[in-house]
């Protein structure tokens, strides 16, 4: 539910704007879809909502440029509509989809149908477009035609792009284009079983898992590329230690590339399987079978999730890469399943874990509580970070900038037990975070959430 305001002030938050380093209480003024005037405002008249926002941090509308949301053909996980809601409610007001649908969105065609919808959204959801004709890593699509058509970013996402050469022309491409390509780092040739870090906690499973390799191969060889083309290029869902380096190299070399990290690599490790599941895991036990809604088969998304390398030293490095800005975005790879999925065995499953509304309360408790970041610095790799890798004008708190504000209070404790999603395929369900939302507002419209 929207609610319709022509001017809406927003009085004694503590206005935060990560491009410009502003941070002062004041006020804020939306009139329509822009901010008319950040400052003090004293004469109320003609302003039909006034928002006592004291204690709160008003920080631009968060941006997710990594998220599925499963429509078309797999809306039984999730739809457009659901998925706004839970952005809504995590504080987004933009995000980015992935091409992973069914159809694929490998055509005018469909991308058209998906952003025609889109239109009656109460965020902003920009549809990506696949990299490759079906996802078959083959064939490029006509990224001309899908740019022209209002595309703004290529990716197979859900799938890592075998072809060296293919890779290269869709970098060529996306470069003549000024447009990302976003990348999903996993080389099969290093993964006995998908999803869960080659190390002690799949030896003790007897599973097979994945090695750090997987990633890093990919990551080495499309920050290459990514010199030579000068393709501006996102590495997805960075997860081991590794990687991270390769990335920090390919910056120094002068590569426009950027790494996303998700919350679940910079929280948990392999080791929340075994926490979770108990000392007599078997993964031919269900989460039924185990210990309901915090089983196994709902937690090895922790190790699951294209997370090839998270043991505790790929972690730190990750965070560490968060504090040096090697890693300039918190992406969440918002990925919603049934329960009917996440309830197989664990080589059964798929991958991902619904994670939208918690990114920003995660951030606040463990990067910010923790010391590694500063509050400013969590919110830039949640808004301007995303918005310049989009090419997007939102991202920004100023005047005349879009009219899309999250309000937070830093200091609120609250427990996740609900969820706007269809899924509830999420490891932090009864964790007690910081960071409570309290309004999101989008093209001057708050989002009852």
């Amino acid at each position: 539910m929207i609610v319709e305001a022509e001017m809406i002030l927003i009085k004694n938050a503590r206005v935060m704007d990560p491009e410009s380093g502003f941070d002062q209480v004041t006020d804020i003024l939306l009139d329509g879809k822009r901010i008319r005037q950040i400052g003090k405002v004293d004469d109320v008249s003609g302003i039909e909502q006034v928002i006592d926002a004291s204690g709160m941090i008003a920080a631009p509308g968060l941006i997710d440029v990594h998220v599925h949301f499963r429509d078309p053909g797999f809306t039984y996980k999730e739809d457009l509509q659901t998925g706004s809601a839970a952005a809504a409610a995590g504080g987004f007001t933009t995000v980015v989809c992935m091409a992973n649908t069914k159809p694929v969105v490998d055509s005018v065609d469909i991308y058209k149908e998906i952003e025609d919808r889109c239109e009656q959204l109460p965020i902003k959801v920009w549809q990506a477009a696949a990299v490759s004709k079906g996802f078959e890593g083959k064939e490029l699509t006509d990224m001309d035609a899908l740019y022209e058509a209002g595309v703004r970013g290529f990716t197979d996402d859900g799938i890592p792009l075998m072809d060296e050469k293919l890779v290269e022309e869709a970098m060529k491409k996306a470069k003549e284009l000024d447009v990302p390509i976003s990348l999903h780092e996993e080389d099969p040739a290093y993964i006995k079983q998908p999803g869960v870090n080659q190390g002690k906690v799949s030896e003790q499973l007897n599973y097979g898992g994945a090695s750090y390799l997987a990633e890093a191969v990919m990551v080495k060889r499309d920050c290459e590329l990514a010199v030579k083309t000068g393709a501006k290029v996102d590495i997805q869902h960075i997860s081991s230690g590794v990687a991270v380096d390769y990335v920090e190299e390919a910056k120094e070399k002068g590569a426009n590339v950027y790494a996303e990290a998700s919350p679940h690599h910079f929280t948990l490790t392999e080791e929340a399987v075994l926490k979770y599941s108990g000392n007599d895991t078997d993964i031919s036990l269900t989460v039924t079978e185990k210990e309901g809604e915090n089983g196994l088969s709902q937690l090895y998304f922790a190790v699951k999730d294209h997370g090839i390398g998270v043991n505790e030293e790929d972690r730190q490095r990750i965070i560490k890469g968060l504090q040096e800005g090697t890693i300039e975005i918190i992406a969440t790879d918002h990925a919603p399943h049934s329960k009917e999925e996440k309830d197989k065995p664990l080589d059964q499953a798929p991958s991902g874990i619904t994670g939208i509304e918690t990114s920003l309360a995660l951030g606040v408790t463990e990067l910010v509580e923790k010391g590694y970041l500063s509050m400013m610095q969590l919110l830039e790799k949640m808004t301007v970070n995303p918005a310049k890798l989009y090419n997007m004008e939102q991202g920004r708190l100023q005047e005349g900038k879009p009219a899309d504000v999250v309000l937070f209070d830093p200091e609120e404790e609250w427990e996740v037990k609900e969820y706007k999603s269809k899924a509830t395929n999420s490891p932090f369900t009864g964790w007690k975070l910081k960071g409570k939302v309290k309004y999101t507002i989008c093209d001057g419209k708050i989002i009852e959430l």
